[in-house]
């Protein structure tokens, strides 16, 4: 049955969830005797407890000879306006005698503020959730965690009368994490991550889905060997990361990135396999080579590039005889070579690439030229082609005249 009024479920949720976190406001046992916890900022009043009522004391600060300014006291107790973390310190507090009648840590510093949170699922099964403070407190700090899933079937009701809440399990070998075992993959859950000190305690509610926060650990046992009379080539092979569930159904795809050591560029290469071959490496330079994964239906994030494996591919034969003979070649010139004696021949400076560039740029001028002329040449033939036939017209015409005009004279004679 839905709510007649909107969104009133989630405003029982946060309702619920800032009384619980009221409720653990100044916990018990921080585990110092004799300390008293003030909010920077604020009057901050030290009672003595051992003083009599309306009986004159004393209130001295250990090495200070005098009180912070604009301190009091009023009925025994020592008020401290506006306190700043330079108030802190031990105080007591004397009867008439200068006699001992009580001693005070004041430790200061402030509220909590809302944590950050966030959170990352290494495998299908558990995710785990890391947050740090936003607000430096001075002051001793627990954390409080908790995840409820979100959407349980009727089943799943029936057995968890509490809607399913369990702790977030913190390790103390690291600190500012915890870890929720047995996850589901197509649920969501909501965590709850409480940060207390003795002046009170803050929040946050975060909503996590599987598929979004699925990120790997980075591939294992990366290997990388030259293939023998391949000179351009790598074979390339690692192993599924240990905390990757190993059932069939959960499989990862892989992007392999390398490049020779001396060269800032990668080159990337994605593939499903277990091993790769690369084909163009550059022959005789070391490379260094990196894999990371992630999930094969493109859920989540990459994982984190693995630790570098280098190797360098073998020389190809043929080119490593050349430079030999090359070399070889190079050495007998030098030894044949006379010595470095003054030539009183003037040396030639130019540069042939200068010397082609102008045959070049003569070569194209000439072209042009002759096609210049050989255009010119065409429209003056065209032309004296044209005057000719119109000379040729007018005299046809007469001919062609004449002709008839005899014509009915040799039908008279007849």
């Amino acid at each position: 049955m839905r709510s007649p009024i909107p969104g009133l479920g989630r405003v029982m949720v946060f309702f619920a969830a800032a009384l619980a976190s009221a409720s653990l406001a100044v916990p018990e046992g921080w585990g110092e005797e004799g300390v008293q916890y003030g909010q920077v900022g604020t009057d901050v009043t030290l009672s003595c407890a051992s003083a009599q009522a309306g009986s004159p004391v004393q209130w001295r600060r250990a090495g200070a000879t005098v009180l912070p300014e604009g301190s009091a006291i009023r009925q025994g107790a020592l008020v401290l306006p506006h306190a700043s973390l330079a108030t802190a310190g031990t105080y007591s507090c004397h009867g008439e005698d200068s006699g001992l009648l009580h001693t005070v840590c004041l430790r200061l510093g402030h509220l909590p503020g809302v944590p950050f949170v966030s959170c990352r699922a290494s495998d299908y099964e558990n995710f785990s959730c890391s947050w740090t403070s936003s607000v430096e407190t001075f002051l001793p700090t627990r954390y409080i965690t908790t995840y409820r899933k979100k959407s349980l079937t009727g089943e799943e009701k029936r057995r968890n009368k509490n809607r399913h809440v369990g702790p977030c399990l913190q390790d103390p070998s690291r600190p500012g994490t915890c870890t929720v075992h047995g996850s589901e993959f197509w649920s969501s859950y909501r965590l709850n991550i409480t940060e207390v000190n003795p002046l009170g305690s803050s929040f946050r509610l975060l909503d996590v889905t599987m598929q979004a926060i699925i990120k790997p650990d980075p591939p294992e046992g990366l290997v990388v060997e030259p293939i023998p009379l391949a000179p351009r080539r790598l074979h390339v092979s690692w192993k599924y990361p240990s905390s990757w569930p190993k059932e069939p159904h959960f499989q990862l795809r892989f992007r392999l990135q390398y490049r020779p050591v001396i060269h800032r560029s990668w080159s990337v290469v994605e593939t499903v396999n277990l091993s790769e071959v690369i084909t163009d490496a550059f022959a005789g330079l070391e490379h260094v080579v990196q894999v990371s994964a992630k999930d094969f239906l493109d859920a989540g994030n990459w994982s984190e590039w693995s630790a570098e494996a280098r190797a360098t591919p073998v020389r190809d034969p043929a080119t490593a005889a050349s430079e030999v003979t090359t070399t070889d070649a190079s050495l007998e010139s030098l030894a044949e070579e006379p010595s470095q004696a003054p030539n009183p021949e003037p040396i030639n400076h130019s540069d042939p690439l200068e010397k082609t560039a102008i045959l070049v740029s003569l070569g194209i001028f000439a072209f042009f030229v002759l096609a210049a002329v050989l255009v010119i040449t065409i429209l003056i033939w065209l032309r004296v082609r044209k005057h000719g036939k119109d000379e040729t017209k007018p005299h046809s015409f007469l001919v062609a005249a004449t002709h008839l005009k005899a014509l009915p004279s040799k039908l008279g004679c007849r």
